[in-house]
Protein backbone atom coordinates (compact mmCIF):
# COMPACT_ATOMS: atom_id res chain seq x y z
CA UNK A 1 0.00 0.00 0.00
CA UNK A 2 1.55 3.06 -1.03
CA UNK A 3 1.59 6.19 1.37
CA UNK A 4 3.58 8.83 -0.39
CA UNK A 5 0.38 10.10 -2.33
CA UNK A 6 -2.50 11.37 0.24
CA UNK A 7 -4.82 11.40 -3.14
CA UNK A 8 -4.68 7.92 -4.17
CA UNK A 9 -3.92 6.37 -0.65
CA UNK A 10 -6.24 3.05 -0.19
CA UNK A 11 -5.79 0.77 3.15
CA UNK A 12 -6.32 -2.35 2.39
CA UNK A 13 -8.12 -4.96 4.18
CA UNK A 14 -7.30 -4.93 7.65
CA UNK A 15 -8.13 -8.59 7.90
CA UNK A 16 -9.94 -8.07 11.45
CA UNK A 17 -13.10 -6.59 10.12
CA UNK A 18 -15.90 -8.92 9.82
CA UNK A 19 -18.28 -9.71 7.10
CA UNK A 20 -21.60 -8.29 7.86
CA UNK A 21 -23.70 -9.93 5.13
CA UNK A 22 -23.17 -13.27 2.45
CA UNK A 23 -22.25 -12.30 -0.86
CA UNK A 24 -25.11 -10.88 -3.38
CA UNK A 25 -26.84 -9.52 -0.07
CA UNK A 26 -25.83 -6.03 -0.35
CA UNK A 27 -24.53 -4.77 -3.47
CA UNK A 28 -23.41 -1.24 -4.27
CA UNK A 29 -22.41 0.28 -8.22
CA UNK A 30 -19.68 3.35 -8.64
CA UNK A 31 -20.65 6.73 -10.15
CA UNK A 32 -17.73 8.77 -10.57
CA UNK A 33 -13.93 8.26 -10.45
CA UNK A 34 -12.20 11.83 -9.82
CA UNK A 35 -10.75 11.10 -6.81
CA UNK A 36 -8.20 8.10 -5.34
CA UNK A 37 -10.69 7.61 -2.27
CA UNK A 38 -13.17 5.61 -4.30
CA UNK A 39 -10.72 3.03 -3.81
CA UNK A 40 -10.60 3.28 -0.34
CA UNK A 41 -14.14 3.23 -0.25
CA UNK A 42 -14.76 0.49 -2.14
CA UNK A 43 -12.06 -1.51 0.04
CA UNK A 44 -13.98 -0.75 3.03
CA UNK A 45 -17.27 -2.19 1.44
CA UNK A 46 -15.92 -5.06 -0.23
CA UNK A 47 -14.04 -6.03 3.35
CA UNK A 48 -17.43 -5.72 5.21
CA UNK A 49 -18.81 -8.25 2.74
CA UNK A 50 -20.71 -5.90 -0.02
CA UNK A 51 -20.70 -6.77 -3.34
CA UNK A 52 -19.87 -4.66 -6.47
CA UNK A 53 -21.83 -4.34 -9.18
CA UNK A 54 -21.27 -2.01 -11.86
CA UNK A 55 -19.19 1.18 -12.28
CA UNK A 56 -19.78 3.97 -14.71
CA UNK A 57 -17.55 7.02 -15.11
CA UNK A 58 -17.48 9.57 -18.58
CA UNK A 59 -13.65 8.07 -18.59
CA UNK A 60 -12.98 5.42 -19.84
CA UNK A 61 -9.33 4.70 -19.09
CA UNK A 62 -10.32 5.06 -15.46
CA UNK A 63 -13.17 2.91 -15.53
CA UNK A 64 -10.51 0.37 -17.23
CA UNK A 65 -8.12 0.86 -14.53
CA UNK A 66 -10.85 0.89 -11.77
CA UNK A 67 -11.96 -2.47 -13.16
CA UNK A 68 -8.03 -4.15 -13.23
CA UNK A 69 -8.71 -3.65 -10.20
CA UNK A 70 -12.21 -5.20 -9.41
CA UNK A 71 -12.84 -7.53 -11.50
CA UNK A 72 -15.74 -8.37 -10.31
CA UNK A 73 -17.14 -5.30 -11.41
CA UNK A 74 -19.27 -4.71 -14.83
CA UNK A 75 -18.94 -1.22 -16.78
CA UNK A 76 -22.34 0.76 -17.36
CA UNK A 77 -22.96 2.89 -20.14
CA UNK A 78 -24.48 5.27 -18.69
CA UNK A 79 -25.18 6.85 -15.10
CA UNK A 80 -28.79 6.40 -15.98
CA UNK A 81 -28.85 2.52 -15.94
CA UNK A 82 -26.71 2.66 -12.59
CA UNK A 83 -29.93 4.43 -11.05
CA UNK A 84 -32.34 2.41 -12.52
CA UNK A 85 -30.38 -0.86 -11.29
CA UNK A 86 -31.53 -3.07 -8.20
CA UNK A 87 -28.42 -1.89 -6.00
CA UNK A 88 -28.76 -1.07 -2.29
CA UNK A 89 -25.89 1.99 -2.43
CA UNK A 90 -24.23 4.34 -4.51
CA UNK A 91 -20.64 5.09 -4.31
CA UNK A 92 -18.98 8.30 -5.59
CA UNK A 93 -15.70 10.41 -5.90
CA UNK A 94 -17.28 12.17 -8.62
CA UNK A 95 -15.89 16.25 -8.48
CA UNK A 96 -16.96 17.93 -5.49
CA UNK A 97 -18.99 20.21 -6.69
CA UNK A 98 -20.77 17.30 -8.75
CA UNK A 99 -21.73 15.45 -5.46
CA UNK A 100 -24.43 17.08 -4.04
CA UNK A 101 -26.66 16.98 -6.51
CA UNK A 102 -25.43 12.98 -7.79
CA UNK A 103 -26.63 12.07 -3.98
CA UNK A 104 -29.96 14.13 -4.70
CA UNK A 105 -30.33 12.37 -7.82
CA UNK A 106 -29.46 8.66 -6.27
CA UNK A 107 -31.52 9.24 -3.28
CA UNK A 108 -34.60 9.95 -5.84
CA UNK A 109 -33.83 6.54 -7.59
CA UNK A 110 -34.26 4.99 -4.01
CA UNK A 111 -30.47 4.37 -3.29
CA UNK A 112 -28.67 5.03 -0.70
CA UNK A 113 -25.46 6.95 -1.14
CA UNK A 114 -21.63 7.07 0.19
CA UNK A 115 -19.32 9.91 -1.26
CA UNK A 116 -16.04 10.96 -0.59
CA UNK A 117 -15.30 14.00 1.40
CA UNK A 118 -16.31 16.92 1.39
CA UNK A 119 -19.90 15.36 0.30
CA UNK A 120 -20.52 19.07 -1.19
CA UNK A 121 -19.49 22.69 -1.30
CA UNK A 122 -22.54 25.29 -0.56
CA UNK A 123 -25.42 25.34 1.96
CA UNK A 124 -27.93 25.25 -0.67
CA UNK A 125 -26.72 21.71 -1.51
CA UNK A 126 -27.10 20.81 2.13
CA UNK A 127 -30.53 21.78 2.27
CA UNK A 128 -31.32 19.72 -0.81
CA UNK A 129 -29.31 16.53 0.76
CA UNK A 130 -31.47 17.09 3.88
CA UNK A 131 -34.39 17.51 2.33
CA UNK A 132 -34.21 14.78 -0.01
CA UNK A 133 -33.13 12.48 2.98
CA UNK A 134 -36.22 13.29 4.88
CA UNK A 135 -38.40 12.72 2.00
CA UNK A 136 -36.84 9.67 0.71
CA UNK A 137 -35.55 7.74 3.39
CA UNK A 138 -32.80 7.05 2.12
CA UNK A 139 -28.97 7.32 3.99
CA UNK A 140 -26.54 9.45 3.13
CA UNK A 141 -22.54 8.82 4.31
CA UNK A 142 -19.38 10.98 3.78
CA UNK A 143 -16.15 9.07 3.60
CA UNK A 144 -14.47 10.63 6.62
CA UNK A 145 -11.48 8.30 6.04
CA UNK A 146 -8.85 10.08 8.88
CA UNK A 147 -11.25 8.89 11.61
CA UNK A 148 -13.05 5.50 9.85
CA UNK A 149 -10.11 4.17 7.88
CA UNK A 150 -7.69 4.64 10.38
CA UNK A 151 -7.34 1.64 12.94
CA UNK A 152 -5.67 4.33 15.39
CA UNK A 153 -8.78 6.39 15.32
CA UNK A 154 -10.90 3.76 15.71
CA UNK A 155 -8.77 2.81 19.08
CA UNK A 156 -8.97 6.25 20.46
CA UNK A 157 -13.12 5.87 20.52
CA UNK A 158 -13.15 2.99 21.71
CA UNK A 159 -10.88 3.76 24.62
CA UNK A 160 -13.59 7.49 24.78
CA UNK A 161 -16.41 5.40 24.35
CA UNK A 162 -15.17 3.31 27.38
CA UNK A 163 -14.70 6.09 29.49
CA UNK A 164 -11.02 5.98 29.73
CA UNK A 165 -10.16 9.60 29.12
CA UNK A 166 -13.09 10.98 31.32
CA UNK A 167 -14.98 14.00 29.83
CA UNK A 168 -13.50 14.78 26.71
CA UNK A 169 -12.11 18.51 27.14
CA UNK A 170 -10.13 19.20 24.04
CA UNK A 171 -9.63 17.77 20.43
CA UNK A 172 -6.47 18.96 18.85
CA UNK A 173 -5.75 17.61 15.00
CA UNK A 174 -2.96 18.49 13.05
CA UNK A 175 -3.75 17.56 9.42
CA UNK A 176 -0.43 18.60 6.93
CA UNK A 177 -0.96 16.81 3.74
CA UNK A 178 1.43 16.36 0.76
CA UNK A 179 0.56 18.38 -2.82
CA UNK A 180 2.29 16.33 -5.25
CA UNK A 181 1.32 19.42 -7.92
CA UNK A 182 1.86 17.43 -11.11
CA UNK A 183 -0.50 14.64 -10.41
CA UNK A 184 -3.45 17.35 -9.17
CA UNK A 185 -6.41 17.56 -11.86
CA UNK A 186 -6.94 21.34 -12.75
CA UNK A 187 -10.26 21.11 -10.98
CA UNK A 188 -8.36 20.42 -7.68
CA UNK A 189 -6.98 24.60 -7.83
CA UNK A 190 -10.48 25.78 -8.46
CA UNK A 191 -12.01 26.61 -4.97
CA UNK A 192 -15.71 26.33 -6.49
CA UNK A 193 -15.07 23.09 -8.14
CA UNK A 194 -13.37 21.71 -4.97
CA UNK A 195 -13.72 23.88 -2.30
CA UNK A 196 -11.72 25.33 0.26
CA UNK A 197 -8.73 23.90 2.30
CA UNK A 198 -11.12 24.41 4.87
CA UNK A 199 -13.60 22.41 3.61
CA UNK A 200 -11.98 19.59 1.39
CA UNK A 201 -9.23 18.30 4.73
CA UNK A 202 -11.49 20.48 7.44
CA UNK A 203 -14.59 18.40 7.11
CA UNK A 204 -12.17 15.94 8.53
CA UNK A 205 -11.25 17.30 11.18
CA UNK A 206 -14.26 18.79 12.57
CA UNK A 207 -16.19 15.26 12.26
CA UNK A 208 -13.92 13.95 14.31
CA UNK A 209 -13.77 16.64 17.11
CA UNK A 210 -17.66 15.92 16.81
CA UNK A 211 -17.64 12.34 16.97
CA UNK A 212 -14.54 12.21 20.06
CA UNK A 213 -16.18 15.10 22.35
CA UNK A 214 -20.04 13.49 21.90
CA UNK A 215 -20.69 17.29 20.27
CA UNK A 216 -23.54 17.74 18.52
CA UNK A 217 -22.78 21.14 17.15
CA UNK A 218 -20.79 23.38 17.41
CA UNK A 219 -19.49 27.42 16.84
CA UNK A 220 -16.26 29.00 14.70
CA UNK A 221 -14.87 30.83 17.37
CA UNK A 222 -11.95 31.89 14.41
CA UNK A 223 -10.57 30.49 11.19
CA UNK A 224 -8.01 31.25 8.52
CA UNK A 225 -7.02 30.55 5.10
CA UNK A 226 -3.55 31.62 3.35
CA UNK A 227 -1.64 30.74 0.33
CA UNK A 228 2.09 30.99 1.22
CA UNK A 229 3.63 28.99 -1.69
CA UNK A 230 1.51 28.76 -4.60
CA UNK A 231 1.16 32.28 -5.96
CA UNK A 232 0.00 30.82 -9.25
CA UNK A 233 -2.68 29.16 -8.57
CA UNK A 234 -4.93 32.27 -6.83
CA UNK A 235 -7.74 31.83 -4.96
CA UNK A 236 -6.14 28.88 -3.62
CA UNK A 237 -5.17 28.09 0.11
CA UNK A 238 -2.13 25.61 0.98
CA UNK A 239 -2.84 26.42 4.77
CA UNK A 240 -6.14 26.64 7.19
CA UNK A 241 -6.88 27.15 10.63
CA UNK A 242 -9.74 26.53 12.57
CA UNK A 243 -11.14 26.97 16.46
CA UNK A 244 -14.83 25.72 17.41
CA UNK A 245 -16.68 25.44 20.62
CA UNK A 246 -18.96 22.73 20.71
CA UNK A 247 -21.87 22.65 22.35
CA UNK A 248 -20.54 19.63 24.65
CA UNK A 249 -18.36 22.06 26.37
CA UNK A 250 -15.23 20.73 24.56
CA UNK A 251 -12.82 23.28 22.09
CA UNK A 252 -11.17 21.92 19.39
CA UNK A 253 -7.93 23.54 17.59
CA UNK A 254 -7.21 22.42 13.98
CA UNK A 255 -4.45 22.90 11.38
CA UNK A 256 -4.69 22.20 7.93
CA UNK A 257 -1.81 22.15 5.32
CA UNK A 258 0.07 20.99 1.51
CA UNK A 259 3.74 21.36 3.80
CA UNK A 260 4.63 17.66 4.20
CA UNK A 261 8.25 17.43 3.58
CA UNK A 262 9.29 15.73 0.32
CA UNK A 263 11.69 13.30 3.05
CA UNK A 264 8.97 12.48 4.94
CA UNK A 265 8.00 8.69 4.53
CA UNK A 266 4.19 9.28 4.38
CA UNK A 267 1.76 11.70 2.84
CA UNK A 268 1.16 13.43 6.37
CA UNK A 269 1.79 12.98 9.45
CA UNK A 270 -1.31 13.02 10.84
CA UNK A 271 -1.56 13.34 14.29
CA UNK A 272 -5.05 13.65 17.08
CA UNK A 273 -4.53 14.85 20.68
CA UNK A 274 -7.57 13.80 23.04
CA UNK A 275 -7.44 15.61 26.37
CA UNK A 276 -9.87 14.67 29.16
CA UNK A 277 -10.52 14.94 32.87
CA UNK A 278 -9.26 11.64 33.48
CA UNK A 279 -6.22 10.75 30.42
CA UNK A 280 -5.19 11.83 27.49
CA UNK A 281 -4.49 10.67 23.84
CA UNK A 282 -2.39 11.00 21.17
CA UNK A 283 -2.63 9.35 17.74
CA UNK A 284 0.47 9.11 15.47
CA UNK A 285 -1.94 7.87 12.09
CA UNK A 286 -0.03 7.51 9.63
CA UNK A 287 3.94 7.22 10.69
CA UNK A 288 5.79 7.69 14.02
CA UNK A 289 8.70 9.78 12.61
CA UNK A 290 12.24 8.82 12.83
CA UNK A 291 11.37 5.86 14.51
CA UNK A 292 8.56 3.59 12.29
CA UNK A 293 7.33 3.87 9.07
CA UNK A 294 4.18 1.66 10.35
CA UNK A 295 0.86 3.64 11.01
CA UNK A 296 -1.53 2.93 13.98
CA UNK A 297 0.75 4.63 17.13
CA UNK A 298 -1.68 5.26 19.94
CA UNK A 299 -0.41 6.78 23.18
CA UNK A 300 -2.44 6.93 26.04
CA UNK A 301 -2.61 7.98 29.60
CA UNK A 302 -4.54 7.51 32.22
CA UNK A 303 -4.55 7.04 36.72
CA UNK A 304 -2.96 4.04 35.87
CA UNK A 305 0.11 4.77 33.88
CA UNK A 306 1.42 5.16 30.17
CA UNK A 307 0.35 3.26 27.69
CA UNK A 308 1.56 2.14 24.00
CA UNK A 309 -1.08 0.90 21.80
CA UNK A 310 -0.14 -0.28 18.66
CA UNK A 311 -3.71 -0.40 16.95
CA UNK A 312 -2.94 -1.57 13.61
CA UNK A 313 -4.23 -5.01 12.49
CA UNK A 314 -6.02 -5.14 15.52
CA UNK A 315 -9.40 -2.61 15.38
CA UNK A 316 -10.55 -3.33 11.78
CA UNK A 317 -13.01 -0.91 10.07
CA UNK A 318 -16.61 -1.32 11.68
CA UNK A 319 -17.80 1.78 9.90
CA UNK A 320 -18.26 -0.11 6.59
CA UNK A 321 -19.82 -2.97 7.96
CA UNK A 322 -22.33 -1.03 9.79
CA UNK A 323 -23.19 1.48 6.30
CA UNK A 324 -24.04 -1.91 5.06
CA UNK A 325 -26.48 -2.96 8.39
CA UNK A 326 -27.46 0.67 9.11
CA UNK A 327 -29.05 0.82 5.40
CA UNK A 328 -30.45 -3.01 5.82
CA UNK A 329 -31.81 -2.58 8.69
CA UNK A 330 -33.18 1.04 8.26
CA UNK A 331 -30.90 1.70 11.90
CA UNK A 332 -28.09 4.49 12.73
CA UNK A 333 -24.93 2.70 13.98
CA UNK A 334 -22.25 4.07 11.88
CA UNK A 335 -22.68 7.21 12.55
CA UNK A 336 -25.50 9.62 13.54
CA UNK A 337 -27.13 11.03 10.62
CA UNK A 338 -27.26 14.48 11.38
CA UNK A 339 -23.65 14.97 12.19
CA UNK A 340 -22.49 13.72 8.89
CA UNK A 341 -24.24 17.31 7.57
CA UNK A 342 -23.54 19.54 10.58
CA UNK A 343 -19.56 18.53 10.02
CA UNK A 344 -20.13 19.57 6.59
CA UNK A 345 -21.90 22.65 7.83
CA UNK A 346 -19.38 23.72 10.07
CA UNK A 347 -16.86 23.50 7.39
CA UNK A 348 -18.41 25.79 5.04
CA UNK A 349 -19.04 28.26 7.44
CA UNK A 350 -15.54 28.13 8.71
CA UNK A 351 -14.18 28.73 4.97
CA UNK A 352 -17.10 31.47 4.61
CA UNK A 353 -15.87 33.11 7.75
CA UNK A 354 -12.36 32.49 7.46
CA UNK A 355 -9.69 35.94 7.46
CA UNK A 356 -7.97 35.03 3.80
CA UNK A 357 -4.54 36.07 2.80
CA UNK A 358 -2.30 35.37 0.07
CA UNK A 359 0.80 36.02 0.33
Amino acid sequence: MQKADGMNYAPEFSGTTQKVVEEGKFQFSVIGLDHGHIYAMTNGLLEAGATLRQVYDPDDKKVATFLSRYPMGQKAETEEEVLKSDVDLIASAIRPDQRGALAVRSMLAEKNVFVDKPGFLTMDDLDRIRETREKTGKKYYIYFGERVHVEGAVCAEELIRNGSVGRVLNVTNLAPHRLNPSSRPEWFWDTDKNGTILIDIGSHQIEQFLTYSGSKTAEIVYSSMKNFSNPEHPGFFDYGDCVLEGDSGASCFFKVDWFTPAGMGAWGDGRTFVTGTDGCIEIRKYIDVGRSADADHVYFTDAEGEHVIEAHGKFGFPYFGNIILDCLNNTDCAIEPDKTLEAMRLAIEASERALRREK
